[in-house]
Parts: structure tokens; C-alpha cells; sequence
């Protein structure tokens, strides 16, 4: 051994003044590829969306119940202030098997005050409620409901997703593997949504049906998640937007999904 050499002893106070550099050099060199990682992490991370899921919360909700297109409850929230909920039910359904034993027993629900007990998922101003249990769903009166607004025909591109994930179910509610999770929540009855972006980089949220207003399923399932121009009526139904649609007439674009 040279007499320059070090030879480090685990009982030792000191160590030697080239072991000291050599453990500050790795000690640097660690932090900057720690905090340079970060920084690329970050960077490449999609920004927090703004969304709720009140998992484990239930909420006691009341409103007048109307299933065209698909099945919501009008909210008062003010004097001549309304909101529409879409309902959905638990896991990858829509609010239909929660609805029978009382449609069964009450007959057609349009119309009727209805109070549910479940939990709300906020996203981006729109709301929605999963049903986890047909006997948290009451009739508690009758009420009125408006009929959707026209707002004329339209041509928009964007990407089909389910609400109940994308909105704030799942967290993230985007990515590959959720194309398939998606389709699934659909074909069990979530109403699909198209959505665009408008010039402010502001996303837009479209219920489809068929062109009669019908709820559309299983068509839909080849264009979720895939970037495709829509042509049909539009309506207005409070804060969300109605595009009724001939499925075959959809027009997938070639790009990739921003989304899936």
C-alpha cells in the first residue's frame, strides 16, 4: 500500500480527507439527479384536474326525476336556479338495476320527486351521482322538469370517454388502460360524452344519443377514445349539452388520443 493511500476504519472518529471528497462528490452528484428527475417528472405530469370524488360521503339529494336522455335529477339550487345530475349506479353500471324494484312499484319515475342517497362526483362545473343502494332511492313528490333547448346542428372533434372515470372516479381517469375501463363503464349503461375543446383551450361535455334522442351503448364502443368528428342536433339541457348523432356517420381522424 502507498503511503498516500487511505485506509478507512468503520470505529474511527475521522475519516481521511480523501474520503471526505469522495462522499461530498457522491452526496452532490446524488441531490442533482434527485432534484433534476424531479424536475423532469414534473414537467411531463399532466396538470391536477379540478374534480371530486365523495367516496365513503354520501349525500341525501333531491329533485325531480327525468330519464331523456339519460336518467337526472333537477336540483334546486336557488330561487328559479336549477342543476341536472346525471345518475349513475355503483362500479361499472348505469342507475337502471337501482331504479327497478322502485319503477316496480311506483310505475314511470318522470316527473316524481325523487330523493337518493349516494355519492357525488364534481368535475369542471358538471355533477353526478352514483347509487350504491335501491333502498336509498324514495319518492318523495312530483315536480316539473324543462325539455332540452335546440341550439341547431353542428360538426365538432373531439374524444368519446364515460363520465363517471374521466370526471373523477379514477384518478387519473386517463391513459391506455382506461380505454378498455370506459368501454366497459358504457356498455353497462354510463352515458358517453364527447369531448371538445374550445378556443380557450376550455373543455366542452356532449351526452350522445342516437339521432331520435335515444341512449346509445354499444354502438359507441369502436370510437371511445378515439379522435373523431361528430356531425348532429345539439340541445341544451342547463349545463350540459346534447348531441344526437348517427353512429355511422362518425369520422375517425387520424391522430392520437390525448386522452387514451
Amino acid at each position: 500500500m502507498k503511503r498516500s493511500d487511505e485506509f478507512y476504519i468503520g470505529y474511527q472518529k475521522e475519516v481521511g480527507p480523501g474520503t471526505k471528497k469522495l462522499l461530498k462528490r457522491f452526496i452532490w452528484i446524488t441531490v442533482l439527479i434527485l432534484l433534476t428527475g424531479a424536475a423532469v417528472f414534473g414537467f411531463f405530469q399532466r396538470p391536477a384536474v379540478n374534480s371530486t370524488f365523495d367516496f365513503g360521503n354520501p349525500t341525501q339529494v333531491s329533485g325531480v326525476y327525468h330519464e331523456s336522455p339519460y336518467p337526472m335529477l333537477r336540483v334546486p339550487l336557488a330561487e328559479n336556479e336549477f342543476k341536472e345530475i346525471v345518475l349513475l349506479g355503483f362500479g361499472k353500471s348505469g342507475p337502471n338495476p337501482f331504479l327497478k324494484d322502485l319503477r316496480e312499484r311506483k310505475g314511470d319515475l318522470n316527473g316524481k320527486q325523487l330523493t337518493i342517497e349516494g355519492q357525488l362526483i364534481y368535475y369542471n362545473g358538471r355533477t353526478l351521482l352514483e347509487i350504491d343502494d335501491s333502498q336509498k332511492v324514495m319518492v318523495s313528490g312530483t315536480g316539473a322538469y324543462e325539455q332540452p333547448k335546440s341550439m341547431g346542428t353542428r360538426t365538432l372533434e373531439g374524444e368519446i370517454i364515460d363520465p363517471k372515470c374521466y370526471f373523477g372516479v379514477m384518478k387519473p381517469g386517463y391513459g391506455k388502460i382506461h380505454r378498455s375501463c370506459a368501454a366497459l363503464c358504457i356498455l353497462g349503461g354510463v352515458p358517453p360524452v364527447l369531448v371538445t375543446k374550445e378556443e380557450n383551450n376550455r373543455e366542452v361535455y356532449f351526452l350522445l344519443t342516437d339521432v331520435k334522442g335515444n341512449p346509445i351503448h354499444q354502438d359507441i364502443l369502436p370510437y371511445i377514445g378515439q379522435p373523431s368528428r361528430l356531425t348532429g342536433q345539439v340541445k341544451e339541457l342547463g349545463e350540459w349539452r346534447i348531441m344526437q348523432i348517427d353512429v355511422s356517420q362518425i369520422e375517425k381522424l387520424k391522430k392520437e388520443s390525448s386522452i387514451y
